[in-house]
């Protein structure tokens, strides 16, 4: 072989080399942190029943390996009933490392009678500014007072929807439109598909769940036609096969991979690529309440963990 093409080829060999060595990192120098598919989420309807109040439900999530979690508003009402401060729940949130994705509340903003309607927006301002101070930037809308009676105008559903949305505006908090399975109105994806986009407001999020979705007969066939940029947050649970949608209720929720529900499916319908999905676990098992709380929780992150392997 000639020496210069001998010299090109060591040349070569040399930078190729370096500009591995570029990328490796360097002494003192961080290493990128990977990007996760999913942040695992508690929502603390999973341990409810254990009746510990809301500091121990924030230590047992933090504990069981949770960084993020659901809250509860009547939980966080107490605990300030009862002395608690704002500024002193935040301390505990942070000292245990855990992060408020979202919360849940019952404010009626949706139904028809207007001086309901009035009292359940001023509730939800209060709330979605308490929640500002706890650093959480989401709270549930779910049809609180329209589940009964059918008949509820969509149209005008989604003209409310819009005055919390404004609301979040105002306050940094987005209210998520929610689904309830059992409800008489927003049962079906195709219901709060049709409000959110009445809303005609760009902060428009809809709050979904493997139970509810199941339990008003949606098509998860028809999941795709939500947008994934508008689901940030999702609830998991699972049910068994021997319970129809007709007679299922909250209680029957069971830990993901434990019954047959199409998680899987779901989760590959509604997730962005390379933009964590915060799947939260939501059920109200009173089996589950019957045993230890941390061993709950433990149980509940991991099967979430297994149960999305790979997606």
């Amino acid at each position: 072989m000639p020496e210069s093409l001998l010299n090109r080829r060591h040349l070569l060999k040399g930078l190729g080399a370096a500009a591995g060595l570029s990328l490796l990192p360097q002494p003192g120098q961080s290493q990128p942190v990977a990007k996760t598919a999913f942040t695992y989420c508690l929502n603390m309807s999973t341990i409810r029943g254990h009746k510990l109040g809301f500091v121990k439900e924030l230590e047992i999530a933090s504990k069981a390996g949770f960084r993020s979690v659901e809250i509860w508003m009547n939980s966080l009402q107490t605990y300030l009933d009862t002395g608690g401060t704002l500024a002193g729940a935040r301390k505990r949130i942070n000292d245990l490392g855990l992060k408020v994705e979202n919360a849940i509340g019952f404010a009626q903003w949706i139904v028809d009678d207007e001086a309901t309607r009035t009292k359940g927006i001023e509730q939800l301002k209060r709330e979605m500014e308490q929640l500002a101070e706890l650093g959480c930037r989401r709270t549930a809308a779910p049809p609180m007072g329209a589940t009964k009676e059918a008949g509820l105008d969509l149209k005008r559903a989604g003209e409310r929807y819009r005055t919390i949305l404004e609301l979040g505006e105002q306050t940094g908090v987005v209210p998520h439109l929610e689904l309830w399975g059992f409800s008489q109105n927003l049962s079906r994806l195709s219901e709060v598909l049709y409000v959110a986009a009445e809303s005609g407001h760009p902060s428009a999020r809809l709050l979904l769940d493997v139970y509810h979705l199941y339990k008003g007969g949606s098509s998860i066939d028809s999941l795709h036609l939500v947008g994934k940029q508008s689901i940030e947050i999702f609830h998991v649970n699972d049910y068994p096969s021997t319970i129809p949608p007709a007679t299922i209720t909250d209680a029957d929720r069971v830990y993901t991979g434990d019954g047959v529900a199409p998680l899987r499916r779901i989760l590959e319908a509604i997730r962005t690529p390379g933009q964590p999905l915060i799947i939260s676990l939501e059920v109200f098992n009173k089996d589950y309440y019957a045993q230890d709380a941390l061993k709950v929780a433990q149980n509940g992150l991991a099967k979430m963990k297994a149960a999305t392997e790979g997606v």
